[in-house]
């Protein structure tokens, strides 16, 4: 008789069924942790990991056995393995939800043969060009030779925050830290926040490693290249892997540098399901695998900036831009002070309208950006009051008027605009407020020529570039001199080098000053000083270069240092508010939501778990705040309320999160205080 091994597999099972660990099987051979299987749970047949050897509580003839082994591939090791239990018991998810969530879906479906069909592919795909010549890296600046020195000489568990201003060089940095890692016989990983910034980076580093294989992983990709990406990393095939925050996870057994670029941007921390920051993880996954880790921004997070400020993370200096150029003057329109016009006119401030206009005229670029797509942000009936409210959520729809639509931004429901007022009939309902598509449209009326002519003008923001290939069509456009204006939201204000632009705007940037959000204010300052930094990145142009603010409140303190372009003063002063406050990074947060169909049910979960909270070993070290709503308290019908836990020492907070969400398990299976999904949101990033 067959004597069957005792096995622990991670396996995506559901949240409610309270199991947050691996899960017992028998196989009938060995087998080596991180070992891909299939396994039965329930009626279904899962993909899992073997993810240790041991006996659980269940007697044996209580288990099934495996039903496949995937052996064609690798077991993934310690360290992933390490990095998803680190991520699992920090963030509070079940190691199977999280460990099956960050590979890739394509996986979830093959079975053996197949999954040896895909790796000789991809064998035969990564075969490097044998006449591959690599551009020859520009000599270093006399700055980013120091910064290289100081990196050389640093111990590589000591994470690097590289502040460099935009236009300083940073990626020549990352070029070059990463070619001392390939040359080492290492793997790169560089994270970059968002999708449409991959391309362009990725353009450079193959420039520059030509005949290295450089692959990319993010949602963007099919389900075949994103498998084709993962499988390339995990074999060690791929030497350098670009990606958005997913690729965090990405097996890479010879992991030597990582970068996270723009690492204060919010689109680090995943927002659904297994609520993780990719920054911070990469600082564990380096010290996990001996890697160099370096963070680089022009406005990094205060929680980075008060590490270096500690001595935790070593702090490099980028000061000044690649040569000598200098940064944009910082100009502050009082509207107040503005006519008060109606129409076309309110949209830009006449001295701005006349600042573009000379641009135009002497055939350079101007960026205006406004962080609301869409035409206008509701439609309004002046006779009875109706506004275009969405029937689903506690928002209003959004007026698009390039296919006379009312969309609701966050349920996804779309109407026909009325004809008429749905609740008077008056036939007069005007747009409030707006978007990218109305400030396109204003600025083509104010700026247009003698003969009536409108100067060429191109909006990207999430509506304009939604086909396959449009957005970098639009950047292509914009870099070959065939625009004048380029109008958008925050997708182009970071990341991008645009050679010919000398005036960057932002129409209405005050709505964040006042915001009941700790955050909003360190959002607004990294939005502005990135936006900014477009403007002037080619020395033909750099004197000349100006940001235009266009604000209500042009003496907060906020733009003050703007006008310097002082982040540290600003960091400085914003660290001192919160260290008052006993806020991040200070103290330690951690969010409960609850959503339900009626708002008296998700409140009653929350109460009682704050009751259950205070029984807790350790209560007396934690505050528990009173439920509220959330800021868009109702979506898609289904009504969201939230609770605050913070702690003064993150150890204390783990340990408190620990015992209350089994709690929280059991009390959801309780009648009296059923609804729909809960989450705890470790560290979030607003309240």
């Amino acid at each position: 008789m067959t004597t069957m091994v005792r096995l622990q597999v991670a396996v995506d099972t559901p949240q409610h069924a309270g199991l947050s660990g691996a899960l017992d099987y028998l196989s009938e051979h060995p087998l080596s942790p991180g070992t891909l299987v299939r396994a039965p749970l329930g009626r279904r047949d899962l993909l899992g990991i073997v993810w240790s050897q041991g006996a659980g509580a269940l007697a044996e003839s209580e288990l099934r056995p495996l039903t496949a082994v995937l052996g064609e591939l690798p077991p993934l090791d310690g360290a992933w393995r390490a990095l998803v239990d680190f991520a699992s018991g920090y963030y509070q998810r079940g190691l199977g939800e999280l460990a099956l969530a960050v590979l890739p879906p394509e996986l979830h479906k093959l079975d053996g043969g197949q999954l040896a069909a895909r790796l000789r592919k991809l064998h035969k795909a990564m075969a490097l060009p044998p006449d591959a010549v690599a551009e020859v890296a520009p000599a270093p600046s006399e700055a980013q030779a120091a910064v290289l020195d100081q990196l050389a000489q640093a111990p590589p568990a000591v994470p690097v925050l590289l502040h460099g201003i935009t236009g300083s060089g940073k990626t020549e940095i990352y070029l070059h830290a990463a070619a001392r890692a390939l040359d080492a016989g290492r793997q790169a990983l560089v994270l970059v926040p968002e999708i449409n910034l991959t391309p362009q980076l990725e353009a450079r580093f193959a420039a520059r490693f030509a005949g290295r294989r450089i692959v990319s992983l993010h949602s963007g990709l099919t389900p075949a290249q994103r498998l084709r990406s993962w499988l390339a990393a995990h074999l060690g095939l791929a030497d350098l892997v670009l990606g958005t925050r997913m690729a965090v996870f990405a097996p890479m057994p010879r992991l030597g540098l990582i970068v996270v670029d723009e690492e204060h941007d919010p689109s680090y921390k995943q927002q659904e399901g297994a609520r993780y920051s990719a920054r911070d993880l990469a600082v564990y996954r380096a010290r996990l695998q001996d890697a160099r880790v370096l963070l680089g921004s022009a406005t990094p997070s205060l929680e980075s900036w008060q590490r270096a400020n500690e001595g935790r993370y070593l702090r490099l200096s980028l000061p000044a831009r690649i040569g000598g150029a200098s940064l944009p003057r910082v100009r502050l329109v009082d509207m107040n002070q503005q006519p008060k016009g109606q129409g076309a006119g309110t949209a830009l401030s006449p001295p701005l309208i006349e600042a573009i206009r000379q641009r135009i005229a002497r055939g350079e670029q101007s960026l205006v950006f406004l962080n609301r797509r869409g035409y206008a942000p509701v439609l309004h009936c002046a006779d009875c009051g109706w506004k275009s409210g969405c029937p689903h959520c506690s928002a209003w729809r959004v007026f698009h008027k390039l296919d006379r639509t009312l969309r609701c931004h966050h349920c996804g429901f779309t109407e026909r605009v009325p004809r008429a007022c749905p609740d008077c009939g008056n036939l007069d309902i005007a747009p409030i407020g707006r978007g990218t598509e109305r400030l396109e449209e204003q600025i083509a009326q104010l700026l247009a020529g003698d003969d009536g002519r409108p100067p060429r003008i191109a909006r990207i923001d999430a509506d304009s570039t939604r086909l396959k290939g449009s957005l970098e069509a639009q950047l292509g456009a914009v870099h070959a001199g065939e625009v004048d204006v380029l109008v958008g939201t925050q997708m182009i204000t970071k990341g991008h080098d645009f050679r010919r632009i000398t005036l960057v705007a932002a129409v209405n940037p005050d709505s964040a000053l006042f915001s009941s959000d700790f955050r909003a204010p360190e959002r607004l300052f990294a939005l502005l000083m990135q936006a900014g930094g477009r403007a002037g990145r080619s020395t033909d142009h750099a004197q000349q270069s100006e940001m235009w603010v266009q604000s209500w409140h042009p003496q907060h303190p906020l733009y003050a240092a703007l006008r310097q372009h002082d982040f540290a003063a600003f960091a400085a002063s914003q660290l001192k508010e919160r260290e008052a406050a006993g806020l991040p990074p200070f103290a330690h947060l951690a969010m409960l939501r609850a959503d339900a169909k009626q708002a008296e049910a998700a409140q009653a979960f929350l109460q009682a778990a704050a009751e259950l909270a205070a029984n807790l070993p350790g209560a007396e070290s934690v505050s528990v705040y009173a439920p509220v709503p959330l800021p868009v308290a109702r979506v898609a019908g289904v009504e969201r309320m939230q609770m605050m836990v913070e702690s003064a020492a993150r150890p204390v907070l783990q340990r408190f999160l620990a015992q209350w969400v089994p709690a929280l398990h059991e009390l959801r299976r309780s009648p009296r205080h059923r609804v729909l999904r809960w989450a705890i949101d470790v560290d979030p990033l607003s309240i």
